[in-house]
């Protein structure tokens, strides 16, 4: 055992959810919790081959684990705490990336509400600790967590994954009737693409040759057989790395009509492009985008409609978006990089008390100490 052991517990990392494919959520695990994220805290990151693998260690592996190590801590930036790790309390911290798993059942595919809403559900509900991914998902956690559960900021760092750069787009003037927007993440429910093609299709209306570009493999429900039937929507799947690059450096400006987010990360990625982001008028959005987007309220396709061509046909204002996007960048990354010495040094007084035999959940409030 080395020093840096012997002063603090076993840090355990559950990433059994990733390296069979990336999104956003798998993503943003392996970026903030890695051995180097967190360094120079000694993480072991807890991995698996496929989905059954996944399944087995966060019910059986990860809790047998941390029971038979006591000053274990175990960090889960992903899936929710099994039921069973749940009973680990304090010595279980999760990454809250959203709390659609208890806000929008509808959204939901079968196998999320068996395996991983009860799961969710009883995590937010009894764990004194949390991790969360914007000020947005901090409060909506607060409708469900204990009242006197701490919640920390641990915004991620975003990184240019796409290799894009602005080019000549502060300079290029529009294409007379053409607009191309673009749409990233999978095909489901809860990101409401019906809406962005809605509004596509407004914009067709209006005698412009709008067009919608889907970037994401297709999930469950109806959502994507929709968009296909759609005139002006072009329908991309899942593309790597280079196919996205472009797709996104001769687009006009990313669309999100997204029932909600907890973060939205493409939101600010895109940004590296210094392409113009349109996005609902919501919390979330106001928060990630500041005063860089164009907000709309998606189910009002016609009104969104003109409000991107007022837009388009602004040069000044789509010119501008380029020193927007690039100094909204910069203001986020100045948060997350914040945010990352108040995680590193929550983890290591968490491990260092767990080392040490001491307590590590926070005290009830007076009230509450008194009525048990």
């Amino acid at each position: 055992m080395t020093a840096e052991h012997a002063a603090r517990g076993r840090i355990l990392v559950d990433l059994t959810h990733c390296g069979r494919r990336t999104t956003g959520l798998e993503r943003i695990a392996q970026e903030l919790f890695s051995p180097e994220a967190l360094a120079p805290l000694p993480v072991e990151p807890v991995t698996a081959r496929d989905r059954y693998g996944m399944v087995l260690k966060q019910l059986v592996g990860l809790p047998a684990q941390a029971l038979a190590d006591r000053r274990a801590l175990v960090l889960c930036p992903g899936f929710p705490p099994s039921l069973p790790l749940s009973i680990l309390g304090g010595r279980v911290l999760p990454y809250i990336h959203d709390l659609f798993l208890l806000t929008r059942d509808a959204d939901l595919n079968p196998r999320a509400k068996l395996y991983m809403v009860p799961a969710f559900r009883r995590a937010v509900t009894t764990l004194p600790r949390f991790l969360v991914n914007s000020e947005h998902t901090r409060t909506e956690l607060r409708r469900f967590c204990r009242a006197e559960a701490e919640i920390t900021l641990y915004r991620p760092r975003v990184r240019n994954v796409f290799d894009l750069d602005p080019g000549g787009r502060a300079g290029a003037a529009p294409r007379p009737g053409r607009l191309d927007l673009v749409a990233l993440g999978t095909v489901e429910p809860r990101k409401n693409l019906t809406a962005a093609a809605a509004i596509v299709t407004a914009l067709r209306d209006a005698g412009t040759d709008a067009r919608l570009h889907v970037v994401g493999r297709a999930g469950w429900g109806p959502d994507a057989e929709r968009l296909r039937a759609t005139a002006g929507v072009v329908m991309h799947g899942y593309q790597e790395r280079e196919a996205v690059r472009r797709i996104l450096t001769e687009a006009d400006a990313l669309i999100s009509t997204s029932h909600d987010e907890g973060l939205g990360l493409p939101l600010l990625e895109v940004q590296f492009a210094g392409l113009a982001v349109i996005a609902p008028d919501g919390p979330v959005f106001r928060e990630v985008l500041g005063t860089s987007g164009l907000l709309i309220r998606p189910d009002d396709a016609r009104a969104s409609a003109g409000a991107i061509l007022a837009w388009a046909g602004d040069a000044a204002r789509r010119a501008a978006a380029v020193a927007e996007a690039a100094a909204n960048l910069a203001r986020w990354n100045g948060l997350a990089e914040a945010d990352r010495g108040r995680v590193v040094a929550l983890i290591a007084e968490l491990s260092g008390r767990l080392a040490r035999g001491a307590a590590v959940a926070p005290p009830l409030p007076v009230e509450q100490s008194q009525s048990r």
